[in-house]
């Protein structure tokens, strides 16, 4: 081989080694989802918790028992306090229009005159004995009536409570309603107070302390 031909040889056999390497793409790696589906699916974890999720369906409450009565209260305090709360501003002119109708002709005018003498606030007078009065007359209504109606059924027996069901749940409500007019009294005293006679107090918390010190507590 000529002399000229070896060095070329030579150099480009050099420059070849010099040359990087070209480096293989990484594999990608495998996602969340299918390590996750890898693992709980070949485990069988995966099928276990959605046939327990399946099987154990939403939750119940025991009828009768404690949160059972507790619930209801709840619901009572829900349908009775805020509903009653809510329609305050016909409460209001309602109270005055039986109390003085020599003033108060009718509701469109008690509106005016509310609004006239003691502006939109007017309208709301005593919302805060409404509420919490009504609301515990609620929770009595709801709670105690299926108390007293699990109560009476059990006192008269599965064979008389069959035939005599309407009258055991009359019962049950009527003793239902009897402590739930109770716990409304004294806050209903008050609201009728603050809503009908200008400048007695201006809500509960200053009404019921000027109550009791004119009435005692029987007032």
């Amino acid at each position: 081989m000529a002399p000229q031909q070896q060095f070329g040889s030579s150099v480009g056999a050099a420059l070849a080694t010099m040359q990087p390497k070209q480096q293989e793409a990484p594999a990608p790696a495998p996602s969340l989802k299918s390590s996750l589906g890898t693992v709980l699916g070949n485990s069988g974890v995966l099928g276990k918790i959605v046939a327990a999720s399946a099987a154990e369906g939403p939750r119940k409450i025991e009828l009768y028992s404690n949160e059972y009565y507790w619930t209801c209260a709840a619901g009572g305090v829900m349908s009775c306090g805020l509903t009653h709360m809510g329609v305050t501003p016909l409460d209001v002119v309602k109270c005055n229009l039986q109390t003085n109708p020599a003033k108060y002709k009718g509701i469109k005018q008690g509106f005016s005159m509310v609004v006239s003498e003691a502006g939109m606030a007017g309208l709301f007078k005593g919302w805060v004995p409404t509420l919490i009065g009504y609301s515990a007359q609620g929770a009595c209504k709801f709670g105690l009536y299926e108390y007293f109606k699990k109560t009476y059924t059990d006192m008269a027996g599965e064979e008389l409570a069959k035939k005599y069901q309407s009258a055991i749940f009359l019962a049950g409500s009527a003793s239902a309603e009897f402590f739930a007019d109770i716990a409304l009294c004294p806050f209903e005293a008050v609201k009728v107070k603050v809503q009908t006679v200008p400048g007695f107090a201006k809500g509960l918390s200053d009404g019921f302390p000027k109550v009791i010190a004119a009435e005692g507590v029987s007032g």
